[in-house]
């Protein structure tokens, strides 16, 4: 076969199987892109908005959420080469009026800790005041935010770390942030479809997100970007517009030779491990921003990230010189079919299968040891033990729901989950928007269950019941 039509056959048999897996979770629109081996394939699927749809094509724009911690991560990377930011040293030279909960905390947190998500800070600070909703103001209140760990003890998701890398970026350039990366990141790669405002949104083709009522039926999320409409403060951790177009030209970025913007050498250091993950979908471990994932034993660097109703996947294949790129617009089923989606281009393009765990026979005493709430911030999960087996809920706190004037996604109902062989207490959930998820309860030094993790965010245990 040549490697031309082998090539063509390929992608026609990810567009159909992209096409088939979009109707098969009713996902109104989806845009796959993959490189490899120098070649581009662009997959345009669906429509944007179910109700008023137009084609989905390669330069509609879809929030990237939490993807947008890469553009972030490589701005204050380009920084550091310049010699105006130290990843060693303390926050608190950049941001000398940062206050936390612990100060001691808050004495000792370095730009590294932020990056790779050991700076011991909770998820995010959800309540804050908007005031003008820029990170200054947002950074000032970050004493109202737990610390749920020493800084450099361990890995848990946090926003607000990405947000105060934001500021960091912003005291060191003088620029308010969006403008800075601009300078620093978007401009000099020609990223024309990555934009943050609204007002460079609307004058576009774009992705409306959805969410599923309860008979089943796709609803518009509304606000479209973000929960709390007009705040800036989340534009560092999760505030980029894009387009299955330039992520492509971001993933070319990220695999080359850094093109004047970084060198190649920096660019692999992002790559390289600085903590361990345990249990974990995201993977193995962190670089400076990136999961990283061994599959087959294949080094994958990826991001995810999920909005209201949005979902966004990138995921890289240095060895192999090869990226995927999934966008979808529909939840909670998006995430589902993005994770097929990545799966299967790494079958077909790199001959790589991730085997599934296999969790183990349900067992009483051990689950009825780890069923209660836990929390985060903004966020709790009900672990329960029903008719014989495990099940995990995940919600909006309802006190946040009511306070916000904005509609929020749905939650998450109770799904199956079982634990996973193995002496620790990993565990699996096997049905439901989260199929797939691993993570794991961690205990104190008596033993007792404390808390557990779930899309590396550490959730603590409460007395709810």
């Amino acid at each position: 076969m040549s490697g031309k039509r082998e090539s063509t056959e390929l992608s026609e048999a990810l567009s159909e199987f992209v096409a088939a897996t979009a109707r098969e979770y009713g996902i109104p629109g989806a845009a796959v892109a993959v490189l490899t081996g120098g070649r581009e394939i662009r997959i345009s699927h669906g429509v944007t908005h179910a109700e008023h749809p137009l084609p989905i094509d390669e330069h509609t724009l879809f929030p990237l959420a939490s993807v947008t911690k890469t553009f972030t991560a490589t701005a204050l990377m380009r920084l550091v080469e310049q010699g105006r930011v130290d990843l060693e040293a303390p926050v608190r030279r950049y941001v000398p009026e940062l206050r936390l909960a612990d100060e001691e905390a808050a004495a000792r947190i370095t730009v590294l800790n932020l990056l790779n998500h050991t700076a011991g800070l909770d998820w995010n600070l959800v309540d804050a005041d908007e005031g003008d909703g820029s990170l200054a103001v947002f950074v000032a209140q970050l004493d109202r935010l737990p610390q749920i760990a020493p800084p450099g003890a361990r890995a848990s998701y946090s926003q607000a770390g990405y947000n105060l890398a934001g500021r960091v970026v912003e005291k060191v350039t003088g620029l308010p942030f969006e403008k800075a990366l601009a300078e620093l990141v978007l401009e000099p790669l020609g990223l024309t479809d990555t934009v943050f405002d609204l007002d460079d949104v609307v004058v576009r083709r774009f992705a409306v997100g959805h969410n599923r009522a309860k008979d089943g039926t796709l609803t518009p999320a509304r606000p479209w970007k973000s929960w709390r409409a007009g705040a800036r403060a989340n534009n560092p951790g999760g505030g980029i517009v894009s387009s299955m177009s330039d992520l492509l030209r971001w993933a070319c970025f990220q695999l080359g030779d850094g093109e004047g913007v970084l060198t190649a050498r920096t660019l692999e250091r992002m790559r390289r491990p600085t903590v361990e993950l345990r249990g974990s979908t995201l993977g193995d471990g962190l670089g400076i921003c990136w999961f990283l994932r061994d599959v087959e034993g294949v080094r994958t660097v990826g991001h995810g990230g999920s909005g209201n109703g949005q979902f966004a996947e990138l995921l890289l294949v240095p060895e192999r010189d090869f990226a995927v790129v999934c966008l979808a617009n529909a939840g909670p089923d998006g995430y589902l079919l993005n994770q097929a989606v990545l799966k299967r281009a790494l079958e077909l393009y790199l001959g790589l299968t991730e085997s599934e765990p296999e969790p183990l026979p349900h067992d009483e005493e051990r689950a009825r040891e780890v069923a209660g709430g836990y929390e985060i911030d903004a966020m709790y999960l009900d672990v329960a033990v029903d008719a014989g087996r495990l099940t995990l809920a995940v919600g909006i706190k309802p006190d946040i729901r009511a306070a916000s004037e904005a509609d929020m996604p749905p939650d998450y109902p109770p799904a199956g989950i079982g634990f996973l062989p193995g002496a620790g207490d990993e565990y699996v959930i096997t049905e439901g928007g989260l199929r797939g998820q691993r993570g794991y309860f961690s205990r104190g030094a008596d033993g007792a269950v404390t808390g557990i993790d779930l899309a590396g965010r550490l959730f603590s245990r409460t007395a709810r019941p």
